[in-house]
Parts: C-alpha cells; sequence; structure tokens
C-alpha cells in the first residue's frame, strides 16, 4: 500500500488537484503529480489508477503531460517489464520547469503575435495612434519581462534563493529606488 493510505496524503493530493484547476491544469493531472511527488518508490500506471480511483486513458494522458512538463520521468524497474513514473522532488527544479514550459506554452505565442502586430501596425494608416501605441507599449512590457526571467534563469539556485530571500530588500541596491513607486 502507498501514500494513499495517509488520509493527510490524500487530502494534499486532492488540495493539489484542485489548485492544479486553478493553475490551468486539469485535475487528473495535477493528482497524478502529487501522487508521484509524494510516493517514495516508482509507480507504474495501474497503481496509479487504483491509488486515484482514475480511468487508465485520463492517468495516460496525465503522465503524457506531466513527462512533456518535466515534472514526471518514466524509469525501469527491475524484474518489472511495465513502465513506473517518478516525480521530481527537487522543488525548485520542478518550479523552473513548470515555468519554462508555460512560458512556451502561453507567453511566447503572445510575444509572437504582438511582434506580428507591430509590423502590421506600422503600416497601418487609420488605426487609432493611441492602439498603436498601447499594443507597442504591451509588446515591450511582456518583451522586457521575458528578458529578466531568461536572465535569472540563468542564475544559480543558490543566488536564486538568496534573491527570493531578500524580497524588497533588493530595492535598496537600485540608486533612486523608493519602494512607494508604482
Amino acid at each position: 500500500m502507498g501514500v494513499e493510505k495517509y488520509p493527510e496524503a490524500m487530502e494534499f493530493i486532492l488540495h493539489w488537484g484542485e489548485m492544479g484547476t486553478h493553475w490551468g491544469a486539469n485535475r487528473s493531472v495535477a493528482q497524478v503529480h502529487a501522487l508521484l511527488y509524494l510516493s517514495k518508490d516508482p509507480l507504474d500506471a495501474e497503481s496509479i489508477c487504483e491509488a486515484l480511483k482514475l480511468a487508465r486513458s485520463n492517468v495516460s494522458n496525465a503522465l503524457k503531460d506531466l513527462q512533456g512538463y518535466g515534472v514526471v520521468k518514466r524509469t525501469h524497474v527491475p524484474g518489472d517489464r511495465r513502465d513506473h513514473f517518478v516525480a521530481e522532488t527537487d522543488l525548485w527544479v520542478m518550479f523552473m520547469a513548470i515555468a519554462a514550459e508555460r512560458k512556451r506554452r502561453e507567453i511566447d505565442p503572445i510575444i509572437s503575435k504582438l511582434s506580428e502586430l507591430e509590423k502590421r501596425l506600422a503600416d497601418s494608416q487609420n488605426l487609432p495612434v493611441h492602439i498603436h501605441q498601447r499594443i507597442g507599449r504591451m509588446h515591450q512590457f511582456i518583451g522586457t519581462l521575458t528578458n529578466w526571467y531568461e536572465q535569472v534563469r540563468g542564475l544559480k539556485k543558490s543566488t536564486l534563493i538568496a534573491l527570493m530571500k531578500l524580497g524588497s530588500k533588493v530595492a535598496r541596491f537600485i540608486p533612486g529606488s523608493d519602494k512607494n513607486e508604482t
């Protein structure tokens, strides 16, 4: 018997599934992730189905999605021909993998569309100026965020953790910064 025999573990799994729906993930995908995250040993798809009372097709799709995000890996268990799965347990690695995949799926298409629109807007004579300006500012803003993300992503884990712990105190290193500024 696995983690599903512990009420606290199941509470976490169910809550993670609920939270996943708020983050844009399917409930089953988030529950499979939570189960694998809490499991000490690799699990095969049938064990996941039994533990979570999910259909095999849901589990198969969830495992594909989670592997696509880079937070679950297929592994071999000696003496067993079935595929088994393990979740990334390093929270920082997991966070960075999810952030990178969400950027690829959600932010990159926005940047591409805004870039295309800006080029078309440059040739447009009958579009109000404020629309052109606002699309341009949006493109610049998201581009700046993306550049910042790429720079931060390249930092060492220990540096990123130190920056997070500094929080708003990091602003004191920026000349002329004021925490009330927006």
